[in-house]
């Protein structure tokens, strides 16, 4: 950027001095650095070059034959720094993950290998023919603005990714991964998929069929949507359509692409395209409600926007400075007082915090009522599809399935009459036979999980019903909740689809491996009866003495797999916030045990005062997370054998 910027009209002499400061101070290592990551950057700015030179037909070959030059760069130097992020090392190029997009800048999708042996493969974007610093300006605001919320207790659940010029009209941008353009959502909703009321309810359906991974991602959508409303109503970002907004399947919505704000917005034929404050459609609010059926999570939206805009308004002043010292940058959209006084008139510093959620209500109404947000994502799909050839129809399901109907249905009912935990968890279940008679047969939970896995994968074009996924149930009576659960379910499938209920599936599963003997000889839990507290736990000691917090971990209740089984657990712990680099301690892992003893210390020196300190401890399972918790220390019973109940998310 000290290279890009000595034809600066204003600073060129002072960063002329910065320069020459850098160059000197910095050793010998530092320096190679630099010279690698200006190579690796002059490849990228030939290869995007050359895929834009190059005809429609013949730019993936291009493409193809000059990502060699990264090959052979790799190869000489073995390892380099990722320019937009100096923490991350890269080794190589994954050639089957690299492409471009037909965007008319038509970037490069650019997948390095990561390496570390321990982290996954990097994907960046490389822009040519773009200026990225008014990108990385509005990012670092929106991350100024988003450490604001955190400071006050807020997360807004806001992803930031990076980005980084690297010289006139170029540079890199981070790619999130498992993120998808609204626009593309759309797409597989039809020609009108965004005049549609539940695209974005139904796309989070599809890829969140267990109801906590729904709730979880509708939590992060109602938090993300929130604060993207209001930084991009306080910058006036424009050019907002479906392309530009992303989503991730976990929930998290988030803006891509800031070559116009401060209300500079794009025209046509002398009319606005930004006829809306922010970007909240109908079909936002319609999945925030779950179709109007919780209409108070709307209220909840509204309050949660005006909290979230009023405690950045009062850092006005902030992001005013903040903003006013890049006037002579040379960014064509930040030139002037009056593009100040577009984010002051935004922020409205004069205003109570009243006056202020009445206005910004009136914005979200606007924003909720505005049709020609619709109809530009519309036209954006209409001019998308034009150059996109049909999409095939699905390939027909052979005859031959391993689930095939049966010619004659064989079971009336199947009923769980017990539950045997010895010499493993198993269901006892009755089945009723077509002709009367009657069987026994005991399965695991994990059983009717892969029946089910099954026969969605036999009957995809069919309604199966909701299989109760161990996430589905509470810590607490869940064995019962689990037979209740399970009965409706078998009730569901054998009275459901005459091809499922009769397909070979279904026989094998209830009419092989009988058991012989009765009910009761079986040691059976009695459905009717009151169940313990089965609430997971971890108990602790912590102890804290001459700036050194001490934890014994004594013992674990209650844990559990998401499918039920017993874990190989141990116990993460990190102390937030913490001025060491290394924060996180770890205990061993005692396998296959659902009420683990550890007994083992873990000690962080140096922590000066409990006050604002957090100890997040996560158990895990290997890498399958169980359970936890996070600790305020400035509050909890020192040198105590205390109990903690183990949440199941990352709290």
């Amino acid at each position: 950027m000290l290279k890009d910027a000595q034809n600066e009209a204003y600073f060129k002499s002072w960063y002329q001095k910065l320069l020459a400061a850098l160059q000197f101070c910095v050793g010998k290592a530092l320096n190679d650095e630099f010279s690698k990551e200006k190579k690796l950057i002059k490849i990228l700015r030939d290869i995007g070059e050359k895929v834009k030179s190059a005809s429609d037909p013949h730019r993936q070959e291009v493409l193809k034959k000059e990502i060699g030059r990264l090959n052979e760069f790799f190869q000489a130097i073995n390892t380099c720094c990722l320019p937009l992020n100096p923490a991350l090392c890269i080794k190589g190029i994954d050639h089957d993950a690299c492409s471009y997009f037909t965007s008319n800048a038509l970037p490069l999708k650019i997948t390095f290998i990561n390496a570390n042996p321990m982290g996954t493969n990097i994907s960046i974007i490389f822009k040519t023919g773009d200026d990225l610093r008014q990108d990385m300006l509005v990012l670092q605001i929106i991350q100024v603005i988003d450490n604001i919320w955190l400071q006050e207790g807020l997360d807004m659940q806001m992803i930031i990714y990076r980005c980084l010029s690297t010289g006139k009209n170029q540079g890199l941008v981070q790619m999130v991964p498992d993120a998808v353009t609204l626009a593309k959502i759309h797409r597989h909703s039809g020609l009108i998929g965004p005049l549609k009321e539940n695209t974005i309810k139904k796309w989070f359906s599809q890829h969140n069929h267990i109801k906590a991974d729904y709730e979880k991602a509708l939590r992060n959508f109602f938090y993300s949507c929130a604060g993207w409303c209001v930084v991009t109503f306080i910058l006036g970002v424009c050019d907002r359509h479906n392309d530009n907004i992303m989503l991730t399947k976990s929930g998290h919505m988030f803006h891509i692409d800031f070559g116009k704000f401060l209300g500079h917005a794009q025209t046509f034929k002398g009319i606005k395209r930004d006829r809306a404050p922010f970007i909240f459609t109908s079909e936002m609010e319609y999945f925030i409600t779950e179709g109007g059926k919780n209409p108070q999570h709307f209220q909840d939206f509204v309050e949660l926007c005006c909290r979230a805009y009023n405690i950045v308004r009062r850092h006005s002043w902030l992001l005013l400075n903040l903003l006013e010292m890049m006037l002579y940058a040379g960014l064509p959209e930040l030139s002037g007082i009056q593009d100040l006084k577009y984010v002051y008139n935004n922020l409205r510093p004069q205003d109570t915090d009243l006056e202020a959620t009445s206005h910004f209500t009136k914005k979200i109404k606007e924003s909720l009522e505005c049709f020609p947000v619709k109809l530009n994502n519309l036209i954006h799909i209409l001019a998308q599809m034009s150059a996109v050839s049909p999409a095939k129809s699905p390939p027909q399901r052979s005859s031959q399935e391993s689930c095939t109907p049966s010619t004659v249905r064989s079971i009336r009912r199947a009923t769980i009459i017990g539950f045997s935990k010895k010499p493993s968890d198993l269901y006892l279940i009755q089945v009723t036979h077509g002709n009367h008679e009657i069987s026994l047969t005991e399965k695991s939970f994990d059983q009717f999980s892969k029946l089910h896995s099954q026969l969605q994968k036999q009957f995809a074009s069919l309604t199966l019903p909701e299989f109760p996924h161990w996430w589905h149930l509470p810590f607490t009576n869940s064995d019962h909740k689990r037979f209740r659960d399970l009965n409706h379910y078998m009730e569901s499938i054998l009275h459901g689809p005459y091809e499922v209920a009769n397909s070979d599936c279904i026989l094998t599963f209830f009419l092989s491996e009988p058991v012989q003997r009765t009910v009761e000889e079986t040691s059976l839990v009695d459905i009717g009866e009151k169940s313990p507290d089965k609430t997971p736990k971890v108990q602790l000691v912590i102890s804290y003495e001459d700036a050194k917090l001490t934890i014994l971990v004594k013992h674990m209740k209650n844990i559990h797999l998401p499918d039920g089984s017993a874990p190989s657990a141990h116990v993460e712990f990190y102390l937030l916030p913490y001025p060491s680099e290394v924060h996180r301690r770890k205990t061993k892992s005692v396998p296959k045990c659902t009420d683990p003893t550890y007994n083992e210390i873990v000690v962080y020196d140096e922590v000066t005062e409990l006050q604002g300190h957090v100890l997040m401890l996560i158990v895990k399972s290997k890498t399958v997370f169980v359970g936890a918790i996070n600790i305020q220390l400035c509050s909890v019973p020192l040198n105590e054998e205390k109990w903690y109940p183990l949440g199941n998310s990352i709290i």
